[in-house]
C-alpha cells in the first residue's frame, strides 16, 4: 500500500497546518519548452503490479499510475489549495448535516463503448462498490453508511448516507470513485481485475499482461475533463505503456537509455546519475498515512503498549529519511504526512529515544539475553516484519530498522510478499507487523484504517478513539472538523497503535522530452495534458 503503497485503505510540499494541503503539484517535467504536439508513446517503467486493472479496486501507486487515466471522476481536486473543483459533475450541493450530496452531471460525457454518462450510472456504480470485495476496501470505505442514490432526473444524481460524511465530497475526486460504464459495474470482481473497466477517461485500456505490462490508448472524440487541466478535448499522446522492472537500477537504466521516458520510485543511489544524464527529477510529498510498521495490536507481545511505544522510540527516523529515501524526505512527524489537511505536529511523541525505550522494557519485565534479545516470561522478544516487493526503499528501511530494534533488545525478522498478496494478509491477521503508507489527500484516512467499527484489520481495541474518528467524518465545518482530527493523532501515536515511520515521497524520474507530466492532489500522476517533443 504505497497507499497507496497498500491496497487497503488505502492514495503536497509545504506544511499545511489546519488549511488545505499545498505544494509542488503544479511543476511539471519540461512544462515551458515549446508549443504542445500530438502524438507519441509514452513509455513508463513501474516497479511492480497490483494484478488488478479495475481503479475502484487498485490501492498500489505502481498501478495507479496507469488506471486513473481510464476513470473521469465526480470532482477533482486542486493540489495547491485543496479546493474540490468540477469534473464530471458541473456543480454539486452538500446537505447542512452532510448526509446527502446532490450531483449535476456534464452532458454529452461518453463511455469508450459509446454509452452516455447518466445519474442511473452513477448509481449503478456507488450500489456495486460495497459488494467488490476486499481490493476494493478503500472505496468501500469511502461510502460507509451509503444508504443509496436516487436519480432524480438524467443528469442528476442525489447520493444519501445514515449519518453525516463529510470526507465524501473529496472521495468523489479520488481514483478509487472514479465513475465505470454500467456494463463494468455489472462484472463480477475478478472479471474487472483481469479485463479492466470500460471508463469515461482521456485513454482506454489496449493491453494487459499481468506483471509485465499495461497498454492505453487515446480516446478519440474524449471532449471533457477536469476543470484544473490546460488543454480542452483529446489527450496529447497517442499511447502510454507501463512497464513492470522491479527492479530500481533497471529502471534507472533503462531510462537513461531511452528505452523508457519516465521511472517511478527512483533510488536514492540514482539521483546524481540521472541528474546528470538530464533526467527530471520529479518529486511531491504524498498526504495521508506516512510509511510505518502496523502492528496487529490483538497478537502479543504487541497487545503490550509497552512494548509498541519501546519499538517506537527506538525507531532513528530521522537516519532512515536521509540514508534511504530520496532528498527532501521528511521524517514522520504523525502519522499523517504534513501535507494532509487536518495534520497535527506531533514529532515530540515520536522523537528516537534509545534510553527510555530500553527503560521502558526494563519496566516491563523484558530482561536482556546472553545474545542481548530480551525474554520474559520464557519467551524471546521477536517479531516478524512483513513487507512487500512494491517500492525500493521498502527493504533497506527496514534493514536499517531491524538494526536499531536490535539495539534495545528486540529481534525483528523481516517477511517478503509480493503487493497481490496484501489484502489476504490482511483479511487473515496473519502478522506481528506490517509495513507500509496509505496516501490520500484527506485525513478520514484515519477512520477508514483504523476505527474498529470497519474493517479494522489491525485489531485495534475499542476505546475512545471511534468517537473521535465518527465525530471528525460528521463535521461538515473544517473549523470543528481540524481540531477532532488532531485529537485522533494523538490518540493512535500516544498508544503507539500504530508506529509511524518516514512520510513517502514520490520520486519520477522524467525524460527532458516529456512535458507537462503533473501531479494529482494524491501525488500520482495525471496523463492527459502530458506531451512528448
Amino acid at each position: 500500500m504505497r497507499r497507496s503503497t497498500w491496497v487497503y485503505a488505502a492514495a503536497l510540499v509545504a506544511a499545511v497546518g489546519t488549511s488545505a494541503a499545498c505544494g509542488s503539484g503544479g511543476a511539471a517535467a519540461g512544462s515551458g519548452s515549446g508549443a504542445p504536439k500530438a502524438g507519441g508513446t509514452l513509455t513508463f517503467a513501474v516497479g511492480s503490479d497490483a494484478g488488478c486493472v479495475d481503479p475502484q479496486q487498485v490501492g498500489s501507486n505502481d498501478t495507479i499510475y496507469s488506471v486513473r487515466q481510464l476513470v473521469d471522476s465526480l470532482t477533482d481536486q486542486d493540489p495547491s489549495s485543496g479546493r474540490i473543483v468540477p469534473w464530471l459533475a458541473q456543480s454539486w450541493q452538500v446537505s447542512p448535516d452532510a448526509r446527502t450530496f446532490t450531483f449535476h452531471l456534464r452532458p454529452g460525457v461518453t463511455f469508450s463503448d459509446g454509452t452516455p454518462l447518466t445519474a442511473k450510472v452513477v448509481k449503478a456504480n456507488f450500489d456495486a462498490i460495497p459488494k467488490l470485495g476486499p481490493l476494493a476496501l478503500l472505496a468501500e470505505g469511502y461510502l460507509s453508511g451509503y444508504t443509496g442514490t436516487t436519480v432524480v432526473d438524467d443528469l442528476t444524481a442525489k447520493v444519501t448516507f445514515e449519518q453525516p460524511n463529510a470526507q465524501f465530497l473529496q472521495a468523489t475526486a479520488t481514483h478509487s470513485l472514479g465513475i465505470v460504464a454500467a456494463s463494468s459495474a455489472a462484472k463480477s470482481p475478478q472479471q474487472r481485475c483481469g479485463q479492466g473497466v470500460i471508463g469515461s477517461g482521456p485513454f482506454a485500456l489496449s493491453k494487459y499482461v499481468p506483471a509485465q505490462e499495461i497498454a492505453l490508448t487515446r480516446r478519440k472524440g474524449y471532449a471533457w475533463g477536469s476543470s484544473l487541466w490546460s488543454k480542452h478535448g483529446e489527450a496529447y499522446l497517442d499511447r502510454l505503456v507501463f512497464r513492470v522492472l522491479p527492479e530500481s537500477g533497471v529502471r534507472t537504466g533503462a531510462l537513461q537509455s531511452g528505452q523508457v521516458q519516465a521511472i517511478g520510485s527512483v533510488g536514492r543511489a540514482d539521483e546524481a546519475a540521472l541528474k546528470a544524464s538530464g533526467v527530471h527529477l520529479q518529486a511531491r510529498a504524498n498526504p495521508g498515512i506516512v510509511f510505518g510498521l502496523s502492528p496487529n495490536n490483538a497478537r502479543s507481545p504487541l497487545t503490550d503498549e509497552k512494548v509498541r511505544q519501546a519499538i517506537s522510540l527506538a525507531i532513528d527516523r530521522r537516519q532512515i529519511a536521509d540514508t534511504v529515501f530520496p532528498a527532501g524526505t521528511q521524517p514522520a512527524t504523525s502519522v499523517l504526512a504534513h501535507t494532509t489537511p487536518g495534520y497535527r505536529d506531533l514529532g515530540s511523541l515520536l522523537a528516537h529515544d534509545r534510553a527510555r525505550a530500553a527503560s521502558l522494557l526494563d519496566a516491563d519485565g523484558w530482561t536482556a539475553g546472553s545474545d542481548g534479545i530480551r525474554q520474559k516470561n520464557g519467551a524471546r522478544l521477536r517479531l516478524t516484519a512483513t513487507w512487500f516487493a512494491n517500492a525500493a526503499t521498502n527493504q533497506p528501511t527496514l534493514e536499517l530498522v531491524q538494526q536499531q530494534l536490535k539495539a534495545v533488545g528486540v529481534q525483528l525478522d523481516l517477511k517478503e510478499l509480493q503487493i497481490a498478496q496484501l489484502v489476504r494478509v490482511q483479511q487473515s491477521g496473519d502478522f506481528d507487523l506490517l509495513w507500509g503508507n496509505i496516501t490520500r489527500a484527506d485525513p478520514d484516512i484515519l477512520r477508514s484504517s483504523y476505527s474498529t467499527r470497519l474493517a479494522n484489520v489491525y485489531k485495534l481495541p475499542k476505546t475512545g478513539l471511534d468517537a473521535l474518528l465518527d465525530g471528525q467524518a460528521a463535521a461538515a465545518d473544517q473549523a470543528k472538523r481540524w481540531p477532532v482530527v488532531a485529537q485522533a493523532q494523538q490518540e493512535i501515536a500516544r498508544h503507539a497503535y500504530v508506529i509511524p515511520v518516514v512520510e513517502l515521497q514520490t520520486e519520477l524520474g522524467v525524460a527532458k522530452t516529456v512535458h507537462d507530466l503533473r501531479f494529482d492532489a494524491s501525488s500520482r500522476i495525471q496523463l492527459h495534458d502530458t506531451w512528448i517533443g
